[in-house]
């Protein structure tokens, strides 16, 4: 009996030291190459084939603008393909820079616009992807002519764009914190720029002229390690110029473009997604800060005009990207959501989707759900048939006196302000530090934020029963200020009970004790409250609509916590500074634009949540 017990351990320990000490190089084979466009342009290609040529493999493919690298057909990645399951078990991998990055040739086109109706010579994604594939299933050997695309945050939009004007071989795809629009992911939020990625705006602006396989370009060194104090210090975003001049394209755009014109809108992929053919499984993180609108955006517009498209979506408690990390406990932040959790969805979700499409019959009856959503108030996985859920109620609450949050609608004409200072913004962290994309703050703690004058706080008695939010919250606020322009930044929050205890990640200057964990958070530039191609001015002291809309969440506040809402003005640096006066372009305002007022919220606001039955 003790004989074969140890012998288990021993085969259990054998068994994790080679799954650590999995090196790709002993079980493929590298190339390097370049495929030519239909137009003659070459893109620099890496294909990694399993040295046993014994069975046919499917090709899975990832374009990206961030590199191929290592470059060198004897250096190889330490992991390769969507997950190690999948680099285990065998795959043909192969990676490609995009037109104009990195080693391939041709000209770099920020989120390239989509052509619908191609000309023969006429490029763009969806044209190189389609090249790319058609070449891979002709020239690659061993492969079973079955091609695979993923890919993470931008190679997660180049995995959307596959799936226009497909390949006949493209049979699954799977568009992970996909960009859907860079007017509401990553750069803009609702018409406010998103200052904490200004650092990056580096990678996206410089242009190169031929192909290298070393950076070409630099991150600006802004001096000082207190990123709040820098962009206060810095001033109106025009002095900005001093770091990115007129050869950071991506810079000028930005500026030369901060309403929703015909620049963005022609950029955006979401309104593209119809008819889609190829098996698709959306995947992101509820806590992701730089591309959450996408993921939502993407699956959503599929599954509403792609009717007999396979099509699922999968979100969990991550940040951007955690999914693909093998990281023992998930936390974000301050706040852990469990063990083993990205593990559980590569091996028991992305492998299978894959595996199912690419390997097995692909007949659609994976055994996955429509949705498969972590609850991350529970802290368990859900199942849907749907997403939204269809057995939600929507309820409303109103923002009532004496900072309350309830059902009951107020008939009082009331409202409560607060002063704007844009000299004394509100932080959108109390971490001191530079990060080059913010990222833990969105599960952080907001009692900071409650203890400001120029925040306001509604939250409810401790719930009796749980209440599980599925689904998008919109907040129909009523408000008035001063100016004649302000932002307008909703805030949900799960309050915990005095007895909570701590986790091993809380830092050590916190206590879950009342945690105020922000659970959903959107902010709306008031200037673009009815269309944002067209900003308007407020009337002063004149109440105003303006509708926020907060993306999706799932998340029950347990038996014992409350739910709060925080209403504010200032985001900082998170999002850039409103001058509060109306100017026609932000990006250009002066010190003088940027001026103190006074900002109401009525009590006739309501929050509108859709709560699971």
């Amino acid at each position: 009996m003790k004989k074969n017990y140890f012998v288990v351990v021993l085969l259990l320990m054998v068994n994790l030291l080679t799954a650590q000490d999995y090196n790709p190089k002993n079980h493929y084979n590298k190339k390097e190459l370049t495929i030519t466009m239909r137009d003659g342009i070459k893109l620099h290609t890496t294909i990694y084939s399993p040295k046993d040529t014994s069975k046919k493999y499917p090709i899975l493919l990832q374009r990206t603008p961030y590199s191929c690298a290592p470059y060198g057909e004897d250096q190889f990645r330490s992991k390769i393909g969507p997950n190690m399951n999948m680099m285990e078990e065998g795959n043909i991998v192969v990676y490609q820079d995009v037109r104009g990055r990195w080693n391939s040739e041709g000209v770099y086109d920020n989120m390239r616009a989509f052509i619908p109706k191609k000309k023969r010579k006429q490029t763009d994604e969806a044209s190189d992807t389609y090249d790319t594939i058609d070449w891979l299933v002709k020239n690659v050997p061993n492969n079973n002519g079955k091609v695979g695309v993923w890919g993470i945050s931008y190679p997660g939009f180049y995995s959307t764009y596959s799936l226009l004007d497909s390949h006949p071989a493209l049979k699954a795809v799977s568009p992970q914190a996909p960009i859907g629009d860079f007017y509401f992911d990553d750069f803009h939020h609702n018409g406010a720029y998103l200052l904490s990625y200004w650092r990056a705006t580096s990678v996206f602006g410089y242009m190169k002229d031929q192909p290298t396989k070393d950076r070409w370009y630099e991150y600006p060194d802004i001096g000082t390690k207190d990123q709040y104090q820098f962009f206060l210090d810095i001033g109106p975003l025009s002095n900005l110029d001093a770091y990115y001049k007129e050869d950071n394209v991506f810079w000028q755009q930005l500026k030369d473009h901060p309403d929703y014109d015909e620049f963005w809108q022609k950029r955006g992929i979401i309104q593209h997604l119809e008819k889609i053919k190829p098996a698709t499984m959306v995947v992101g993180g509820w806590f992701d800060a730089e591309d959450l609108y996408g993921p939502l955006e993407t699956y959503g517009n599929i599954e509403a005009r792609s009717k007999n498209n396979y099509n699922t979506i999968v979100m969990g408690p991550w940040s951007h990207g955690d999914w693909a990390r093998n990281k023992k406990r998930q936390a974000i932040g301050n706040v852990y959501f469990g063990s083993d959790i990205s593990k559980f969805f590569q091996e028991e979700i992305e492998s299978k989707f894959f595996n199912h499409f690419l390997k097995g019959s692909g007949d659609k009856n994976t055994g996955l759900p429509e949705a498969y959503m972590f609850d991350t108030g529970t802290k368990k996985w859900e199942q849907f048939e749907t997403w939204p859920p269809k057995n939600t109620l929507k309820e409303v609450y109103s923002l009532q006196q004496n900072q309350r949050l309830g059902q009951t609608a107020t008939r009082e004409i009331s409202f409560q302000e607060f002063v704007s200072d844009p000299k004394k913004p509100v932080p959108y962290t109390e971490d001191i530090k530079v990060v080059f994309t913010p990222r833990k703050f969105m599960t952080d703690d907001q009692r900071f934020a409650a203890r400001r004058p120029d925040v306001l706080v509604f939250e409810t008695e401790p719930l009796e029963n749980p209440v599980t939010l599925a689904g998008d919250i919109m907040a129909k606020l009523k408000v008035a200020t001063s100016g004649t322009d302000a932002d307008w930044v909703v805030k949900l929050i799960d309050v915990y009970p005095a007895d909570h205890p701590d986790y091993q990640e809380t830092q050590t200057y916190l206590k879950m004790s009342n945690y105020h964990q922000m659970v959903r958070s959107e902010v709306l530039r008031g200037r673009y409250r009815n269309d944002f191609s067209k900003p308007e001015p407020f009337v002063p002291n004149q109440e105003t609509d303006v509708t926020v809309k907060l993306q999706d969440v799932l998340h029950t506040f347990k038996k014992g916590h409350k739910i709060q809402i925080q209403v504010q003005s200032t985001w900082f640096p998170y999002i850039d500074i409103n001058p509060q006066t109306f100017v026609d372009n932000i990006f250009y305002a002066k010190p003088e634009d940027f001026q103190k007022q006074t900002h109401r919220v009525y009590n006739s606001s309501t929050i509108e949540f859709n709560v699971l039955k």
